[in-house]
């Protein structure tokens, strides 16, 4: 428990620990010049010329009006992306300057600083959704970073940039982030209440706000208070991950999260010479290495809930946490990183130069035959984890009343030739009804988004009360087997005494196959049971198979025509954030009521 860590050891920590930097500052031409070195000529030149046009570039304006689109039409991106562009600008022109030091990049970067230091807010119009209440300052994903970019600006160039720059980072760091954290209870991500439970927001904000408070906070008793208090949340957001180190955000966020978690880590371990330790203990070492147990394949990872399909990890995260907590597959998952967004901030872009991935251990990471999440009910079992193109199952169970919850308890994903072709929609874009009276239930919320049973034409309710019941978890050389009772998800109108699913994954030769049967028994009378597989591929229907065909791989469905009739249903331009996308719900249905029964599927490489 990090709440073990109290102010006033803290603050005996502070004083008996490091005096020296966690990074190098600009004017450490030695460790620069070896930064250099290690980088290579094309690419120091590479970033000197993305610097040069940030420097010749006008800084993006961000007025009122624009601020207040967000509350107009519902769209984020009109705001954020010039925000973003600010932020990436600085993080260009600081470590071009830290590498080439001629002090030809500090006057557009004064500037750009300058200019982010006078924005009204630091946090994201959804987040505050009104003009700013200079008296109330918001501290959200965008300001805590915005905290922790300014504060490493400072420790890079401050002795390079204007003293009045120094002073005003601290002067709008502390008003907008420090005093707020310590002298404020509305902050809804800080700690687990009656009203929300945290998520990865917990991790990030204090991430960026404490980050930036050891690099700025002189007052070494306020500094232990602000620590303790982020342990203190910190014991919250670790509780979020089930015993095996699983979260129901799904790897993404992990990324997101986690990824602040261990920036702070690092940076406390530091500042109190290793007497506070973040990173101690067997739990984080699981936590560490839920993406290794994730693969789907190469970029390809298990993206149930609101997840993308395709995620990019943070390259020097996974490269700190593989050395730092000896976890040498983790370094080779980082190799196989290409460059995350994430990088192009200056937290992490300044760790993409001190944080490199290495090359050892040799060799590519291979994921395990089989992982088992028992807190989440996450089952991933694959056919041949050394051939990127094998058959892979991933089933789960839980509730629905899971972190970024969409209505999904029971729903599979079957992947084959790199490709989830029977996928999981994961993430939705966020519309402006998101945000009104009423949370817009977007398809992919909706049970109907998710290749989950469908009783009597009932959908599953939200809320952790409608979850399942694990029957049986298994896995052998033949076969990996996930057994749930389904009841509880839905409401009392579906009429179900029993909804049992298993779902399997079995292993015979020469590319095996997945089963996946529904057992229905109705409380009251016949009734009508729909099984229902996602895709975004083609579907051709035959006689007693379906064939749904995806990019690259194709999945072969068998049923049998005396239970059940087949239909295809397509809904249009789901509106996902990686685009609209077609997305068609390949419907397995009774052919006609049935007080109980099976539907059961065959579904294996075509």
């Amino acid at each position: 428990m990090l709440c073990q860590y109290n102010p006033i050891d803290i603050e005996r920590a502070l004083h008996a620990g490091a005096s020296d930097p966690p990074f190098p500052p600009a004017a450490d031409r030695a460790a620069w010049e070896a930064v250099r070195a290690a980088l290579g000529e094309e690419a120091v030149s590479e970033m000197i010329a993305q610097a040069e046009a940030d420097a010749e570039s006008p800084i993006p304006a961000l007025p009122a009006t624009l601020y207040l689109e967000f509350v107009r039409t519902g769209q984020r991106e009109g705001y954020q992306d010039p925000m973003a562009r600010r932020r990436q600008m600085l993080c260009r022109l600081a470590l071009a300057e830290c590498l080439e030091y001629q002090g030809r990049f500090l006057d557009p970067l004064l500037d750009v600083a300058w200019a982010i230091c006078e924005e009204s807010s630091w946090a994201y119009p959804a987040h505050q959704r009104a003009l700013t209440d200079m008296e109330h300052p918001v501290i959200d994903l965008g300001a805590a970073m915005t905290a922790l970019y300014l504060a490493e600006l400072d420790l890079l160039l401050g002795r390079e940039l204007d003293p009045a720059l120094g002073k005003r980072i601290r002067y709008d760091v502390d008003r907008r982030c420090f005093t707020p954290y310590l002298t404020r209870h509305d902050h809804w991500w800080l700690h687990n209440t009656h009203l929300r439970n945290v998520n990865n927001w917990t991790a990030f904000c204090n991430g960026g706000v404490v980050g930036a408070a050891i690099y700025l906070e002189s007052d070494m008793a306020r500094l232990a208070e602000i620590i303790a208090r982020a342990a203190r949340s910190l014991d919250d957001y670790l509780d979020t991950f089930d015993p095996d180190g699983g979260s129901s955000e799904g790897p993404g966020y992990w990324s997101y999260g986690f990824g602040y978690y261990t920036i702070l880590a690092h940076l406390v371990e530091h500042r109190t010479g290793g007497m506070v330790d973040f990173l101690a203990g067997e739990r984080i070492r699981r936590i560490a290495q839920y993406p290794l147990r994730t693969v789907l394949s190469p970029g390809v990872y298990v993206n149930f809930s609101d997840c993308n399909r395709r995620v990019r990890l943070i390259a020097p995260h996974l490269a700190y946490l593989a050395r730092r907590l000896d976890l040498p597959d983790l370094m080779r998952l980082a190799r196989e990183q290409g460059g995350s967004p994430r990088e192009r901030m200056l937290s992490w872009g300044l760790r993409n130069l001190f944080w490199r991935p290495e090359g050892d251990p040799a060799g590519r990471f291979v994921p395990a035959r089989h992982d088992w999440f028992r807190g989440m009910m996450w089952m991933i079992a694959r056919y041949d984890p050394a051939d990127p193109g094998a058959l892979v199952l991933a089933a789960k169970g839980g509730h629905n009343g899971e972190m970024h919850n969409q209505n999904d308890v029971g729903s599979i994903i079957v992947h084959v030739c790199e490709e989830s072709v029977v996928a999981d929609p994961g993430r939705g874009r966020y519309t402006r009804a998101y945000f009104g009276p009423e949370r817009y239930e977007h398809f992919v919320n909706s049970s109907r988004g998710h290749s989950v049973p469908v009783p009597n034409g009932r959908e599953q309710l939200p809320g952790r009360e409608h979850g399942a019941e694990l029957l049986e978890h298994r896995a052998d050389e033949a076969i990996d087997l996930l057994r749930l009772e389904l009841r509880g998800a839905y409401p009392g109108e579906a009429d179900l005494a029993s909804l049992q699913r298993t779902v399997a994954l079995h292993r015979e030769p020469p590319r095996g196959w997945v089963e996946l049967a529904d057992d229905v028994r109705f409380a009251s009378g016949p009734g009508m049971l729909e099984s229902v597989l996602i895709t975004f591929g083609r579907v051709d229907m035959g006689a007693s198979e379906v064939t749904l065909r995806g990019e690259r791989g194709a999945l072969r469905v068998r049923f049998d025509p005396d239970v059940v009739s087949p239909r295809v249903e397509e809904v249009r331009d789901v509106d996902l954030a990686e685009g609209p996308a077609d997305i068609r719900r390949v419907v397995f249905a009774f052919a006609e009521p049935r007080e109980e029964g099976t539907i059961r599927l065959r579904i294996e490489p075509a």
